[in-house]
């Protein structure tokens, strides 16, 4: 984990996503220990980070509220909002007792990324995206939203991408998912920012370690364009984000 850390940071990410991509198969409530191991994990590698960093404990948004209000993250990215037919049975999202956890920690700054149309499943609200986005705006208090493709990496539907950034010109959209150097620019060219995975890992395979491409070779493919965004901005992960949002966040604009 370190030498990902170590190279992610090398290659010019904004920050860092710790989460349990691997921890097959999911599940919709953490146990106590996965709690305990990945908030120890974090601790021990935290040291060394030089860059923002978030927590997505898959699918449990408390449990990763938990974790990262008590390690200092910055973000979180889960699924918030919505019901789902998955492949974990009939998911069904606690948008408010996550938010409430949020402010009894004491972390109302701990920023919170809603991806709202989930892999691995099946949205059983018919409104459209768009609309789902907006209404987790103005019901939920996203303070980000994450598009994504119906597994882990694939890449996002643009049409879906578009749609919801024409809904919400105010708030930060993401790419969730299935984000690469052939890509990139198109979808920065509708997006605010991207979260990157497993094009970074050996052969683009999620289960294989290391990393496969740097920011430098997605900086190539995008040339000296800047990316525009409203008010927010963040990083490319261990998963690791890239965003040009960045005022609510304390942070500079920067290049992809």
């Amino acid at each position: 984990m370190l030498k990902d850390i170590e190279a992610l940071q090398a290659g010019g990410v904004d920050a860092i996503m710790f989460g349990n991509e691997n921890d097959r198969p999911y599940v919709l409530k953490a146990p106590p220990e996965g709690i305990a191991g990945m908030t120890a994990v974090i601790q021990a590698v935290k040291p060394h980070l030089k860059v923002p960093f978030g927590v997505n404990y898959l699918w449990d948004p408390l449990a990763s509220v938990a974790i990262a209000a008590a390690t200092g993250a910055s973000f979180v990215r889960e699924i918030f909002t919505g019901l789902f037919a998955s492949d974990m049975g009939l998911w069904q999202a606690d948008c408010a007792g996550a938010l409430r956890l949020r402010h009894s920690l004491g972390r109302d700054d701990l920023k919170l990324l809603f991806n709202i149309n989930a892999e691995f499943a099946h949205s059983l609200d018919e409104r459209p995206i768009a609309l789902r986005a907006k209404s987790a705006v103005f019901s939920s208090l996203a303070d980000a939203i994450l598009v994504s493709g119906p597994l882990t990496g694939d890449p996002v539907d643009r049409s879906n991408l578009k749609t919801v950034r024409e809904a919400i010109p105010g708030v930060p959209v993401l790419a969730n998912t299935g984000v690469t150097i052939d890509n990139v620019r198109d979808i920065l060219a509708i997006s605010d920012g991207v979260v990157i995975g497993t094009h970074f890992k050996v052969d683009g395979n999620t289960w294989k370690p290391g990393r496969r491409r740097t920011r430098q070779a997605l900086h190539g493919r995008c040339g000296e364009a800047e990316v525009k965004a409203p008010s927010m901005s963040f990083p490319r992960t261990r998963e690791s984000i890239s965003a040009s949002h960045r005022r609510e966040f304390g942070y500079p604009r920067s290049r992809v």
